[in-house]
């Protein structure tokens, strides 16, 4: 039961904070995890420069004061209000929280369960579990970072470089909000890291049918329509899965997962309900950057295009009422928002200039955005043709155009990257590493949505079909034949909502290797027992030593598959470990490093990783002496090397058979 500590992490900080605001219903359900990572954003640079240690105590003291503030603030603006405008203040009660009966409220739940049904099922699936390692790339770096903040208890990205293979570098930056969030709960009641990480992926997965509910919900879609979109939300592969499994890119993840929720927040700005709205989306906006900073010009866009919307007249507002609301909100957007973005400024050109090849032919790409279905090998017709007939019933409908125009835009640039080289197109790409994998997966909430209206419009023609053409259908008749077609395709045609389909995906790299076997596992357990505190391994940059940290505490030379620059002591032994006796300078790093121990694993990351050529065929050479060995992997012992130990540490090994 101790996982369920990551789905409070998740939804409580963000819960207080949310009600201080005023916030209620399916809104307040929606954006808690959103504000949560906004209070979490807003607290590492403030706890962090003012001394405070990064533990959940006073993090959690940072949340109260928050929401006390924030209450302060809606209790003020409620009396000005109040007083200076008696019938905002009416108004105000019913506002962004459509009428909706008990029944209603019920269909659209029961499409949030089925939805997180589906998302639960297919990732402990795929994942087996919630205790293999994922075998990604970027897995230990996530995984490492989680650990360094827990034990060092400070989360400001100026203090991280070290498991990236920069230590002392005080400009270096990555997004570390998620991190400091898993942080918290990390080693808490025995919660070990991998189902720290699962756990939290996981439940990733959980905020997506409950966000697309209530973004639907508050942008006035039948009760029917928003059961539907929930319940297929986490049905497309493209998002969230191989997201998951391909890197995994558990920060972005989490960014996609949040816009449903901000979306809903956008209604506020419409139709103003006190400081709610500026308040929540100028947290969340600092919540977003703070997850991935690329998240934040996606949910710019969607704003844009709900501008356009409200200019072109196809959703109504009232711009006296919404002006103070709009001002504050774009004035506390930037004040949390832009500090947190400027130090992303330092790895801005590393970004840009990533470059992943073209994946298809113009009329495939095509393809695949029409279908929903980015970056799949076999469409997903069952929910890809009835999203694609939805986008066009909301254009007749004239109901949430500007998810349309997002549609389209987003959709025409996954299809452009992903078949097409050109520089204006790299420039457009280049918040996303010019990754088409990760703008594949903003095209699924277009395709949720379209398939809800799809669903009621299909259940609305059937019931009317089966009633004789009732001029006022029956709520009962509608619901059941709505239930049956959902049935139906999620049920039956999709088999379940692809959940083995996508089960597999995750699969892929939820595969007990290569990266990091069970044999390594076992090797990183026998190191942790002799390895004393601020002692290192050496190890090699290919294979699944760099998870030793995360797992195990045990501090490795080499922190991640890029490896360090040759110009580092990490990066000059990896070249020169098996001439220790040939040149000093590397017993002298050796022993400044504090190393006894070298690491080598029988798995790779990827095929095309070397393996250093200082740890090659330390077998045949003097001074390294087998200590541990199984089928997966080797430990040697660094001859003369035993005066490097701290205190508490081992003095001697011996050679040992692992399993």
């Amino acid at each position: 039961m101790n996982v369920l500590l990551v789905v409070l992490a998740f939804w409580l900080p963000g819960l207080v904070l949310g009600t201080a605001i005023r916030l209620r219903g399916w809104l307040l359900a929606a954006a808690a995890p959103l504000l949560t990572f906004g209070v979490v954003s807003l607290g590492v640079p403030v706890l962090g420069g003012l001394g405070i240690r990064w533990n959940i105590l006073d993090v959690a003291l940072w949340t109260l004061v928050l929401s006390a503030a924030g209450f302060g603030l809606a209790f003020a603006v409620r009396r000005f209000t109040a007083r200076r405008h008696p019938d905002w203040a009416e108004r105000d009660a019913d506002v962004a929280r459509p009428r909706r009966t008990t029944r209603e409220h019920l269909l659209m739940g029961a499409g949030v369960f089925v939805g997180s049904v589906i998302g639960i099922v297919t990732f402990l699936r795929g994942a087996r579990g919630l205790n293999q390692v994922q075998q990604g790339w970027d897995a230990p770096f996530h995984a490492n970072l989680v650990r360094w903040i827990a034990e060092h208890g400070d989360a400001r990205p100026s203090t991280v470089g070290t498991i990236a293979n920069l230590p002392n570098q005080t400009d270096y930056f990555y997004p570390d909000t998620y991190h400091a969030l898993l942080a918290l709960v990390f080693d808490k009641a025995g919660l070990a890291m991998m189902p720290t990480l699962n756990m939290a992926a996981l439940t990733v997965i959980l905020c997506v049918p409950i966000g697309v509910a209530a973004m639907c919900h508050v942008w006035r879609m039948p009760p029917l329509a928003v059961a539907a979109a929930a319940a297929v939300s986490v049905s497309f592969t493209n998002f969230p899965y191989d997201s998951l499994w391909r890197g995994p890119l558990w920060p972005y993840v989490a960014g996609v997962a949040m816009i449903p929720a901000a979306l809903a927040l956008a209604r506020l700005l419409l139709e103003p309900r006190g400081i709610a709205g500026p308040v929540a989306i100028g947290i969340g906006v600092a919540g977003l950057i703070g997850l991935h900073t690329s998240v934040a010009f996606v949910v710019v866009v969607y704003f844009l295009l709900i501008l356009l919307a409200v200019l072109f007249r196809f959703e109504r507002i009232d711009w006296r009422r919404s002006a103070p609301s709009l001002v504050a909100s774009i004035g506390l957007a930037v004040v949390c928002g832009l500090p947190l973005a400027l130090p992303s400024l330092y790895n801005a050109g590393g970004v840009t200039s990533a470059f992943w090849a073209s994946d298809a032919t113009v009329s495939g790409g095509l393809g695949e955005t029409i279908t929903f279905s980015p970056m799949a090998p076999f469409p997903q017709w069952w929910i890809g043709v009835p999203a694609f007939v939805g986008i066009c019933l909301l254009v007749k409908h004239r109901r949430m155009l500007w998810m349309v125009a997002a549609y389209v835009v987003l959709g025409g640039l996954f299809a452009a990257t992903v078949s097409m080289e050109s520089p204006l197109i790299h420039t457009l790409t280049g918040i996303f590493y010019n990754d088409h994998w990760r703008i594949g997966a903003l095209v699924p909430l277009a395709g949720a949505v379209a398939f809800g209206e799809f669903a009621d419009t299909a259940a609305r023609w059937f019931a009317r079909k089966f009633a004789g053409r009732a001029p006022k259908l029956s709520p009962v008749a509608l619901t059941t034949v709505g239930v049956v077609l959902l049935a139906l395709v999620v049920g039956g045609l999709s088999r379940g909502g692809y959940i083995g389909r996508n089960a597999a995906r995750l699969q892929l790299n939820y595969s007990g290797g290569p990266t990091v076997s069970n044999d390594e596992r076992e090797a990183f357990t026998w190191l942790a027992a002799r390895v004393a505190p601020g002692e290192h391994v050496m190890n090699d940059k290919s294979d699944g030593s760099v998870w030793m940290y995360a797992l195990n505490g045990i501090q490795p030379v080499e922190w991640t598959f890029y490896g360090a620059d040759y110009d580092t002591p990490a990066g000059y032994l990896s070249v020169y470990l098996n001439d220790i006796d040939k040149y000093p300078a590397v017993r002298k790093m050796l022993t400044d490093l504090k190393v006894r121990y070298v690491f080598l694993g029988k798995g790779k990351v990827t095929t095309t990783t070397d393996r250093g050529v200082g740890l090659d065929h330390l077998d045949a050479g003097t001074g390294f002496k087998l200590v541990f060995n199984n089928p997966g992997a080797q430990v040697y012992e660094i001859e003369g090397q035993q005066g490097v130990l701290s205190a508490g540490a081992s003095t001697g090994s011996t050679a040992v058979n692992g399993g």
